[in-house]
């Protein structure tokens, strides 16, 4: 049965960009599961006690509803490092647990902390974050994603990012690179381009 996954910063003890995630999740089931009695997650919420440190809620749906639901201290990945690494077939279109194209590219990692994962000679994500790149005046997020992320698409909408094809060959043109995700704020884990081998 195929599953897939919602990962939500906890904060504070509030679950932030919920409207996002539930959005996804509902677009999810919908398109992938054939359920169109959307789901609250605030509802789910009740039921769990949201720590006041940085926390990883995470949990698994399918058709049966959701379950293997988690929420962990969160400790940001250090990234000093990213590998180029090419796969012109890769598709991660939905938030699913079946993460076996992502693993067998993370193989390729070499002795970088990270892949960067080019499609068609396009930027797309890493392994597990959205990614954005600045100019000097603004940060630009690759128009062709692997995953639309849930902050991805908040910034987008916030007007903190700008969207635009971003070519393996445009990356000279830019000074810094972000990881971000839900967990990850855009800024917060920041490298120089020179850092992309």
């Amino acid at each position: 049965m195929c599953q897939y996954i919602e990962t939500i910063r906890v904060i504070d003890g509030c679950a932030c960009n919920l409207a996002y995630h539930e959005q996804r999740m509902n677009r999810t089931r919908k398109e992938m599961l054939g359920l169109t009695e959307p789901l609250h997650i605030a509802d789910l919420l009740k039921s769990v006690s949201l720590p006041m440190e940085c926390s990883k809620l995470r949990f698994v749906y399918d058709k049966e509803g959701i379950h293997d639901i988690t929420c962990t201290p969160y400790i940001c990945k250090e990234i000093n490092s990213l590998h180029l690494v090419y796969d012109n077939n890769i598709s991660y279109p939905y938030k699913s647990t079946d993460r076996s194209a992502l693993n067998e590219l993370k193989k390729q990692q070499g002795d970088c902390d990270e892949i960067l994962i080019v499609r068609d000679n396009h930027l797309t994500d890493t392994s597990y974050t959205n990614i954005a790149l600045y100019d000097g005046e603004q940060w630009f997020t690759p128009s062709t994603p692997l995953l639309c992320g849930t902050m991805r698409q908040r910034l987008l909408d916030c007007g903190l990012l700008q969207e635009r094809e971003i070519m393996v060959s445009d990356i000279p043109n830019y000074q810094y690179i972000s990881l971000f995700n839900a967990m990850i704020s855009l800024g917060e884990v920041i490298l120089p381009v020179d850092k992309i081998k």
